[in-house]
């Protein structure tokens, strides 16, 4: 288990330090500097599918796609743990089907955001992705979501509807089309300590105000799939982040509205659903 741990931190520091160019997403050095975006879970987005570090050196690995959409806006920080060391100083993290964290770890995810964090979660209860690694191998992404302990803290419940239709779908979230599969609901049960949220899409998705921070949970993580971005993922990916991180606009709970504005510059909209606005 130490030496999987041991790999596991060296293919995060090593994708990190890999020069953007690699990936194709080179930028001129006059660029101004990228704001930083943590990043963590079992997706990989920051080295793919690497088996060790030698495919990852040798780039004989397959390489996530959403590394380069991330990166064209901002800098990336891989974050190995949720402890109060690892999120001091950073303002927005992307958790994308993380691994279920430790009481610890919700302690502290839950102090940051209240103190002014900004966190997107995507949270699947079941991923439908392909992945070279077989079942139980801590190297595939995560095949259930497990945060049932942070979400009751949040005043919410992730629920999955079994007899829901399978194969790829497209839903209807906040006025969009987002490519979904197999997808969750947020349910608000409410509480003193949870967060005040406003739900969409059948509640696909949560946008919540929680002390001085905010949070946008995504019920799904199909858009993340390795195989490659399907139709519309990508325009869904930026949309998802610039709904967590725009810089101007309130969310809901807070001051009365109960819509996340998103300065057309900073991000791109995905397609209009059908009979949307």
């Amino acid at each position: 288990m130490a030496l999987l741990r041991a790999l596991e931190i060296t293919l995060a520091a090593l994708a990190f330090s890999t020069s953007s160019s690699a990936a194709g997403h080179d930028r001129a050095p006059a660029d101004l500097p990228r704001p930083a975006l943590a990043i963590m879970g079992s997706v990989p987005i920051l080295w793919g599918e690497a088996a060790d570090v030698d495919e990852l050196i040798g780039g004989s690995y397959r390489a996530h796609w959403a590394r380069a959409v991330l990166e064209q806006d901002w800098r990336l920080v891989p974050l190995d743990a949720l402890d109060q060391a690892a999120l001091a100083g950073q303002s927005r993290l992307l958790l994308a089907q993380p691994r279920g964290l430790s009481p610890q770890e919700n302690v502290a995810l839950d102090a940051w955001v209240r103190q002014g964090g900004r966190l997107l979660l995507l949270a699947d209860p079941w991923m439908t992705g392909e992945s070279r690694f077989g079942l139980g191998d801590r190297r595939r992404p995560q095949d259930v979501a497990l945060l049932s302990p942070i979400l009751a803290r949040w005043g919410l419940v992730l629920e999955f509807d079994a007899d829901q239709p399978a194969g790829p779908a497209v839903r209807a979230v906040a006025g969009y089309s987002v490519p979904v599969e197999l997808a969750g609901r947020f349910m608000a049960r409410g509480g003193p300590d949870g967060a005040r949220c406003d739900l969409s899409g059948e509640g696909i998705l949560a946008r919540c105000r929680l002390g001085e921070g905010q949070i946008v949970l995504f019920a799904d993580a199909a858009l993340l799939d390795l195989a490659g971005p399907r139709p519309g993922s990508t325009e869904a990916l930026q949309w998802l982040v610039g709904r967590a991180f725009a810089q101007t606009g309130e969310i809901a709970g807070a001051g009365g509205a109960n819509t996340l504005g998103v300065p057309p510059t900073e991000v791109s909209s995905p397609r209009p659903a059908a009979g949307g606005p």
